[in-house]
This record gives C-alpha cells, sequence and structure tokens, in this order.
C-alpha cells in the first residue's frame, strides 16, 4: 500500500508544480490521483478487517466474553456481513467483467482514460474483504463450539 501512497504524492506534486509553476496544468493528473486513491482503499479493506480496524458499536460488545463476542460475530457475518459484501462482490464483479467488455472510458475529465483497471483493483479489494470475512467467521465459529479459539 505504501507505494500507493508514494504513487499518489508523486502525481500531485507534479500537477502542482505544473499548474503554479508553469501555468501548464496536465489532464490526468487528478484522475490518476482519484484512481490510485480509490484502489489504496479497495485493496486495504482485508487487511483491515484483519486487524479489527473497522469501526464497530462496542456498548454492549466490549461486556461480552471471549466466546460471547465469537457468536455475536457468527451472527452478524451470517446476517450483515454475508449478505451485503455477496452483493458488493457480485456488482463489483459485473462492473468489473462489463468495464472490460465495452472497454469503458471515465468520463471526468477529457482525458477519458480506462476504467476497468479501477474496477478491477475494487473487485479484488472486496474479495480479500469477503475472503478475510470468511476466515474470520471460520475461527469465530470454532471459538464459539470449542470455546477455546481456533490458533
Amino acid at each position: 500500500m505504501r507505494w500507493f501512497v508514494i504513487a499518489a504524492a508523486l502525481v500531485g506534486v507534479t500537477e502542482v508544480v505544473q499548474r503554479y509553476v508553469f501555468n501548464h496544468p496536465t489532464m490526468w493528473g487528478y484522475e490518476i490521483i482519484i484512481m490510485i486513491g480509490a484502489a489504496m482503499y479497495a485493496l486495504s479493506w482485508g487487511y483491515v478487517h484483519l486487524q479489527h480496524g473497522h469501526v464497530r458499536v462496542d456498548v454492549f460488545y466490549t461486556r461480552f466474553s471471549t466466546r460471547g463476542k465469537a457468536i455475536v460475530d457468527v451472527v452478524c457475518f451470517l446476517l450483515l456481513f454475508l449478505p451485503v459484501i455477496g452483493v458488493f462482490l457480485y456488482s463489483s464483479g459485473s462492473w468489473m467483467v462489463h468495464a472490460w467488455a465495452v472497454n469503458e472510458k471515465s468520463v471526468e475529465t477529457y482525458w477519458y482514460p480506462p476504467i476497468a483497471p479501477l474496477r478491477t483493483a475494487i473487485f479484488v479489494g472486496v474479495f480479500l474483504l469477503f475472503s478475510q470475512g470468511v476466515a474470520r467467521f471460520i475461527r469465530d465459529l470454532s471459538l464459539a463450539i470449542r470455546n477455546r479459539p481456533y490458533d
């Protein structure tokens, strides 16, 4: 991920220098920064889930035992995570396939770059989040049933 941050910073600095020093802004700077940022966020979702970094309401959750937390996580996975991320996975996959099939272009600027690589990065990010969610579900289900951690 740090390479995405470095790339976005370099593109941003280039755009600023072009715009304010040379009075000749680029057509592609703004859109490249947006695409790099979107790819960076999407590809980090699974890692953030692994590190327990997503927002959760801890008013009651923190008072539960370890096994109680695992039971809540299993139920929330089945009722919330699986349906929502399943829809995101299906729709991002459909958008990705469509973008590659029709050679879809972005219309944010007059540069019209291909949007399929970004749609692919978003699909991969959703897939990684889904995979991490399934791995966490298996661990939580094991903890809920056996009352001891999986690993």
